[in-house]
């Protein structure tokens, strides 16, 4: 993975194992340790080295991950990564104060055109990992959920108000269910966890307040980004959320399982699930554009069990063409070292995400390649 430029070559390499749709490889580890120490040793650190972008809490956790590795790859190059949520990562980026920026929702319409004019050039979203989305609850003496795309719906929009509804019931045999008032949390700011939560809503339970990264459901009380939506459910009684997996963890939540037609008894959230959801995911722009958005509307009635519907595709919004070759080089270097099969692995799991299958990490590879 060399850059197109001569730059300050990477003399020492970290040895680890490959991840691929989330299991680790149990053969040929010397073979795989090799692979990751060479792709390493053949990036080239060039280009501008203080790098700054914004945007997605969602991916806040793997940003820290990929932020230290390129400092480590890279002596004497950083990356300032400040959250702010999906919404303001893209305001920023098109308004020229970030390098790139991160997004859990691919930009399109005005933000595409907005994005394409601060570039001069067309603006490409890259996925960098998937965050499975967790429906994180505090019952008191329930540590069972299991809820359906339409239950979910009515609770978000206010329509299901008490934990003990007949319909939560009907999903929870056997499970003791408080005569208590849900409280609803949502994301306050724009969020693509926001939008993609919606989306899921929408396809697979009948939700009718529509998508977007503004929460539309009328109901509860919002908290800013995935770091304020996971700490508040425990101190909230009969709190429900929305939340990105790491913060579920984090925070030690206990997590729904989700209903589909699959898995009439509910799948959970787990490395395993995500990672089947995520073997369905095609492009959307068709598999030989640069611009890889993700067609995630397969992920939310998945047609093979064990498929955890809820997840998205958290994106780097980057210019294909920089109006200045250093940022242009320093945003390629960054993106080589985040791709590396090293850190696409069991760190970025243990963070809570679901590393890149080995046919992205290839497609990454080449859209990478191709900013000017």
């Amino acid at each position: 993975m060399k850059l197109s430029r001569s730059g300050l070559a990477v003399g020492s390499a970290m040895a680890a194992s490959v991840m691929v749709l989330g299991a680790c490889s149990s053969n040929a580890d010397n073979n795989s340790d090799s692979a990751a120490a060479s792709a390493v040793s053949d990036i080239q650190c060039e280009g501008k080295q203080d790098l700054k972008a914004s945007g997605s809490t969602a991916q806040a956790n793997a940003m820290t991950i990929f932020s230290t590795s390129f400092a480590k790859t890279c002596p004497g190059f950083e990356l300032a990564y400040g959250g702010g949520g999906s919404g303001q990562g893209v305001s920023d980026f098109n308004q020229g104060l970030t390098d790139f920026g991160g997004s859990d929702s691919p930009i399109e319409d005005e933000d595409a055109a907005a994005a394409a004019q601060r570039c001069s050039s067309e603006a490409w979203n890259l996925p960098l990992v998937f965050g499975p989305i967790a429906v994180a609850y505090n019952i008191d003496g329930v540590d069972n959920l299991a809820l359906s795309g339409p239950t979910l719906a009515k609770i978000f929009s206010g329509e299901i108000t008490k934990w003990n509804d007949p319909a939560i019931a009907a999903e929870n045999a056997g499970v003791d269910l408080p005569d208590e008032q849900i409280s609803v949390l949502y994301r306050a700011d724009q969020s693509g966890t926001t939008d993609n939560f919606q989306k899921y809503l929408t396809a697979a339970g009948g939700y009718t307040k529509g998508t977007g990264k503004t929460f539309n459901g009328g109901v509860g009380e919002g908290k800013q980004g995935n770091p304020g939506v996971g700490s508040a459910v425990a101190p909230t009684p009969g709190s429900i959320a929305y939340v990105e997996w790491a913060f579920a963890q984090s925070n030690n939540l206990s997590m729904a399982k989700i209903i589909t037609d699959q898995d009439p008894e509910g799948v959970a959230l787990t490395a395993e699930s995500g990672g089947k959801t995520i073997e369905s995911a095609t492009l959307a722009n068709g598999p030989d554009s640069h611009n890889m958005v993700i067609d995630t509307s397969s992920f939310y009635k998945p047609t093979q069990a064990g498929a955890y519907p809820i997840v998205l595709a958290t994106y780097e919004i980057v210019c294909s063409k920089y109006s200045d070759t250093p940022t242009a080089q320093g945003v390629k270097t960054f993106l080589n070292v985040a791709s590396a099969p090293q850190n696409q692995g069991a760190d970025l799991q243990a963070a809570g995400y679901i590393p890149l299958p080995q046919d992205f990490q290839t497609k990454l590879q080449s859209s990478i390649d191709a900013i000017q």
